[in-house]
């Protein structure tokens, strides 16, 4: 009896065994790649997954949207300005079969690939361009990877530039030249309006000179000003117009 007993035991252990190694669970977003004797077989899941102990294996993919750092990269830009510009890539796998049987680790390689797509890129730009233009540049980046890594069975939904980092000496030419920019444009709205108030100088003397009294008018009008500084001196200008007239009446 003691003997049928551990018959019996070593048998439900190994059915216990054969099961925990047959019987696998795949979450809804993972998927299981299924060799069968070293051959590709098909790519199952999500649910209850069987295998045949010892002659399937099976290789789990998770197909969430994959988060990555791109490390900083030491990029020239076209204009010769050495700046570091990381970012951040966003990936995922739409092909199972592809991401595990074309390349050997799909993680490595897509951050690699970014890496050197990153100063490719950036190095065809000008400083200008990478701190005005991240969208522009973003997108390029983005079309760039999805069309290597399609092989890989990855899509790359996007790549965002987070920094780039200059040194001290160009942060202070960048600070010198919006200073120079911000003076230019001073000077160019202070020269319009020189030109306007010169413009509107020569309409009001076309105007005054076609009205002798609104020139008088004027005249006075300069006058009540005068009269209301308290200055020391006053210059009091006599029109050339009230003494011809006075020279009119002594002659007569």
């Amino acid at each position: 009896m003691m003997i049928g007993y551990i018959a019996y035991l070593v048998v439900a252990l190994v059915v216990i065994m054969f099961l925990s190694s047959a019987i696998r669970i795949l979450r809804e977003y993972q998927r299981g790649v299924v060799f069968t004797l070293g051959r590709f077989t098909g790519v199952k899941g999500p649910g209850l997954i069987i295998l045949v102990p010892f002659v399937q294996q099976m290789v789990k993919v998770d197909l969430r949207v994959v988060v990555q750092d791109v490390p900083p990269q030491d990029v020239i830009s076209r204009d010769n300005v050495s700046v570091k510009v990381n970012a951040v890539l966003y990936f995922r796998i739409v092909d199972a079969e592809r991401a595990v049987i074309q390349v050997e680790d799909y993680m490595a390689a897509t951050n690699q690939l970014a890496q050197t797509t990153l100063r490719s890129v950036l190095g065809k730009h000008e400083l200008d361009e990478m701190l005005a233009e991240r969208d522009k540049l973003n997108s390029d980046i983005q079309e760039i990877l999805d069309q290597r890594t399609d092989a890989w069975g990855i899509k790359v939904s996007n790549v965002e530039i987070k920094h780039v980092d200059l040194n001290e000496n160009m942060i202070r030419a960048i600070a010198k030249q919006a200073e120079a920019e911000r003076l230019r444009r001073a000077k160019v709205i202070n020269a319009e309006g020189e030109q306007q108030a010169a413009a509107k100088l020569v309409e009001a003397g076309r105007m005054l000179a076609a009205e002798p009294q609104a020139m008088q008018l004027r005249y006075f009008e300069a006058l009540h000003d005068i009269a209301g500084e308290r200055s020391s001196t006053v210059v009091f200008p006599l029109p050339v117009d009230l003494l011809s007239q006075f020279m009119k009446g002594q002659g007569k």
